[in-house]
């Protein structure tokens, strides 16, 4: 058992220490003696990466562990689907200059708050004692995911061609244009709910061994089921708000973090999958700025990466099971 600790402890060092190469490679790559204007830019951009990193980590291994899937993540509740309906909206009723001069904390905690609520509607009016309900609920929350992206792309279709444009910019994640105000709120909410998480640890590891074996030890279930999605949702919705929507980010970390690992105890892979996705973040967002020269975006190559490593993972476990 020391063994097998100091092994963990190695390998979190290690992501550790390969996080905290890549950020001051961040801050301190071609700055040309201007380390203090640097910081200034680069220092923001670095903190949201740290706590979308946090709140993607943390919701997407709690809810695996739910849903006793590696395979899902939030995003199939709808929220991002929920996100670009509500930013979709906002902008072709209200203008897209409009918006993106009035970028208010009101409308960003707005954002949070009925993402949050829409979870916490499908999971007071969905789930029950019996066990399917939870993947009705996960159904439901795919075909209103569907709905919702059905009628943001109806609203883009009537959209004003310059208004679609400035839209656009707002649908694809990004860390450059950070409101510092909406960050400290951000930064509060993720905290405050992560260590809320963290203090579940012991019961999601309980709930790991299965729906049975977790009622057999005392666990609440469908309490717990709802507990758990409104604080997933609240990190996961924050996130979304704070930077835009990143979706094969939570799939690429948790799943890194389960093979790396090498164990399920959840106070190791909520680390894990943090620093995991610190590396991820910065070091694609120093791709995209020293390499590819902002002709393409931090989200574009996740989504990319993510892509491949899905359907590899998918390839891989299909013949694992053959």
């Amino acid at each position: 058992m020391k063994k097998v600790t100091q092994s963990v402890l190695a390998k979190l060092g290690f992501l550790g220490l390969v996080g905290l190469v890549v950020c001051v490679i961040y801050l301190t790559y071609n700055t040309y003696g201007n380390f203090a204007f640097a910081w200034q830019i680069r220092g923001k951009k670095l903190l949201a990466f740290l706590f979308v990193a946090l709140a993607t980590g943390f919701s997407t291994i709690s809810f695996q562990t739910l849903t006793q899937n590696h395979f899902l993540t939030p995003n199939i509740l709808g929220l991002d689907s929920l996100y670009v309906l509500i930013q979709t909206s906002l902008f072709f009723f209200f203008g897209g200059v409009t918006m993106l001069s009035q970028q208010s904390l009101g409308l960003f905690l707005a954002t949070i708050g009925l993402m949050v609520v829409a979870s916490l509607f499908l999971a007071k009016f969905m789930l029950g004692k019996s066990q399917n309900d939870l993947f009705l609920l996960l159904m439901i929350g795919l075909i209103l995911g569907t709905l919702f992206s059905s009628g943001s792309t109806f609203l883009q279709v009537l959209m004003d061609p310059n208004e679609y444009d400035l839209l656009q910019g707002k649908l694809f994640a990004s860390f450059g244009n950070v409101d510092s105000q909406h960050l400290i709120w951000a930064m509060g909410i993720i905290l405050g709910v992560s260590v809320c998480l963290f203090g579940l640890s012991r019961t999601l590891d309980v709930l790991h061994l299965g729906r049975d074996q977790a009622i057999n030890l005392g666990l609440n279930l469908p309490q717990l089921q709802v507990l758990l999605l409104v604080l997933i949702s609240g990190l996961t919705g924050t996130a979304t708000a704070l930077v835009g929507p990143v979706t094969f980010l939570g799939f690429i970390v948790a799943n890194v973090s389960y093979q790396f690992m090498g164990t399920y105890k959840h106070r190791v892979l909520f680390v894990a999958s943090a620093l995991l996705g610190v590396i991820f973040l910065v070091g694609g967002q120093f791709l995209v700025e020293q390499v590819f020269h902002l002709n393409t975006t931090l989200s574009v190559i996740i989504e990319f990466v993510g892509g491949f490593y899905f359907v590899g993972k998918l390839i891989y476990e299909r013949k694992r099971q053959a």
